[in-house]
């Protein structure tokens, strides 16, 4: 706002005296001082103070740059019509955050609230246009200066300053009285606007953990029903095919279980993930014991996640079935570790009884290794079999970023 545009002209009470502003020297350090104060002022501002610390802040340094004594901020209260002393200096003890002024245009400070004009009353104790308050005669305050403080949305109140000496404001005073305003007008619209985002991120977060939670809800009912289903089958092919299903389902509802305890939504730890998958596997493939060795901390983008962990499942699901034909079973290992500062790989490793000779990963026909192939095209991944002297090891190699289209 600025202090001199034709529509907003200060509010100045007459003169009487005739006396001429100040100049020279003293008038000149004056001014030089005060432009130094407001650049403090600025300063404290981009810091990030918090709401108070800024307030109590802006009341030292303006009324530094006026020589006076007192100085408050009024926030306005619109239930009461009130102006609230949220800060300041000078005042009684017991003034700040309980003294209030009226608001309404027979008030110096409503005036300037209600109109965005500044007001000037350099004799108090003569004053016609405007009442003066109580906690002004209390003070003893012969003459007060007012000012709007505006943002972009509803005004956060009033800036004054007051003085019991009997010099006069000026209207070089008033433009510095305003350049603070507008410095904390501006910082309070700035705070105002972070807590909106603040609650609606966290409204955001919240609406997506709880979807997250209903979803993994959602999920882990059909793989009971598949479960359901695979017990009540007679047939065993069938049932093999449903606890198979659920097992993948099971797979994804783990996704969003590890969505739902991280705080970032774009990139998962995909050590966690396949610890979290093969727990969940352990209980389905009893005949088996799954043994994880993860390294914590790999990140990946949470649209890549679920491809690996279905190739990680297959592959037990895989082992658990063709190398351990027995109910002795075995021990299937997995192992995550980032080779590279841009890749890591995955291990799936059985000692049982090993593949057959002439057994080609990319001529399998089978659903599993039909489903591991697809999503490792689709993460960019590279695949090596290898036949050990007991058993067979599958190494999925993974870039961290996703190839660009």
């Amino acid at each position: 706002m600025a202090a001199t545009a034709d529509n907003e002209k200060p509010i100045v009470e007459a003169n009487p005296s005739g006396d001429q502003p100040e100049t020279g020297v003293r008038a000149l350090q004056d001014r030089i001082r005060q432009q130094e104060l407001l650049a403090e002022l600025g300063v404290t501002a981009l810091k990030g103070a918090s709401l108070d610390q800024l307030l109590t802040e802006t009341a030292r340094l303006t009324a530094a740059g006026l020589r006076v004594e007192f100085c408050k901020i009024l926030e306005h209260v619109p239930s009461t019509n009130r102006l609230l002393v949220r800060a300041g200096v000078g005042w009684d003890a017991g003034v700040i955050g309980v003294a209030s002024v009226g608001a309404d245009l027979e008030s110096p400070a409503g005036f300037a609230l209600r109109t965005g004009k500044p007001v000037i009353s350099n004799h108090l104790e003569n004053e016609q246009r405007f009442r003066t308050s109580d906690l002004l005669r209390q003070h003893g305050i012969r003459r007060a200066m007012n000012v709007i403080l505006q943002g972009n949305g509803t005004p956060f109140g009033v800036l004054e300053v007051d003085s019991r000496s009997d010099d006069e404001f000026l209207e070089f005073d008033l433009a510095f009285l305003q350049g603070a305003a507008n410095i904390l007008g501006m910082a309070i619209e700035r705070e105002k606007r972070e807590l909106q985002l603040t609650a609606a991120l966290e409204r955001h977060q919240f609406l997506q953990k709880e979807m997250n939670h209903r979803v993994k809800n959602n999920l882990s009912i059909i793989v009971s029903m598949l479960n359901l289903q695979a017990r009540d089958n007679t047939s065993p092919e069938l049932a093999a095919h449903l606890g198979e299903a659920a097992n993948r389902v099971a797979a994804i509802g783990k996704f969003y279980d590890q969505l739902s305890f991280g705080v970032d939504v774009e990139r998962m730890d995909i050590g966690q993930y396949v610890r979290a998958v093969c727990k969940a596997l352990n209980e389905s493939v009893a005949h088996c014991e799954i043994v994880t060795d993860v390294v914590d901390g790999v990140l990946v983008a949470t649209d890549r996640a679920i491809a690996i962990a279905l190739i990680v499942n297959e592959l037990i699901t895989n082992a658990a079935k063709y190398a351990y034909t027995t109910e002795a079973g075995g021990k299937i290992f997995v192992e995550v570790r980032q080779d590279k500062a841009d890749a890591f790989s995955i291990s799936v490793r059985d000692v049982g009884i090993g593949l057959g000779p002439d057994f080609e990963f990319q001529k399998a026909s089978g659903l599993g290794m039909r489903i591991v192939a697809t999503f490792a095209k689709q993460i960019t991944a590279d695949i090596a079999v290898r036949s050990l002297q007991t058993g067979t090891e599958f190494v999925i190699s993974i870039p961290l970023e996703a190839a660009p289209v």
